[in-house]
């Protein structure tokens, strides 16, 4: 094997390894403070709502570093996740609609970064649910 080839395999090792750590939970809490270190002593440098989902790439005692959908990286303490199904908005625009379907009337109109309990899945629409109760259909292309 080319020391070329030995590289590219350790690459692709590192890399599936990687995959296999990063785990989605999901925000349970009403609020969480997300911060930018792991520790109480690191700012807070955001806060997101329940249901909000995340990947973990990393873990250092109870805090957890995590990407979410927009690609954003900082620190929650693992009290505050947990491992409920959900999904977030992805898009400009998105309707929710009252049934899994485009020929359903469309309930409301929200804004990316909208996170939802995922309830059931019916070919690619999901049942959702916001942490205020509301419920609706979305179609999956529209979330992360």
């Amino acid at each position: 094997m080319t020391r070329r080839n030995t590289a590219l395999l350790a690459l692709l090792v590192w890399l599936v390894a990687a995959t296999a750590m990063a785990e989605r939970l999901t925000v349970t809490a009403a609020v969480a403070n997300i911060r930018t270190g792991p520790g109480t002593g690191y700012d807070v440098g955001w806060k997101v709502e329940r249901y909000h989902p995340i990947r973990v790439v990393e873990k250092r005692g109870v805090w957890y570093r995590f990407v979410d959908y927009a690609g954003d990286s900082a620190w929650v303490h693992r009290s505050l996740l947990g491992k409920v199904p959900a999904v977030i908005t992805r898009k400009k625009l998105c309707n929710i609609r009252t049934g899994p379907g485009q020929n359903n009337a469309v309930s409301q109109t929200i804004e990316d970064g909208i996170p939802f309990k995922l309830l059931r899945k019916k070919g690619r629409w999901l049942h959702i649910e916001h942490a205020d109760g509301d419920r609706g259909w979305i179609h999956n292309s529209l979330v992360w």
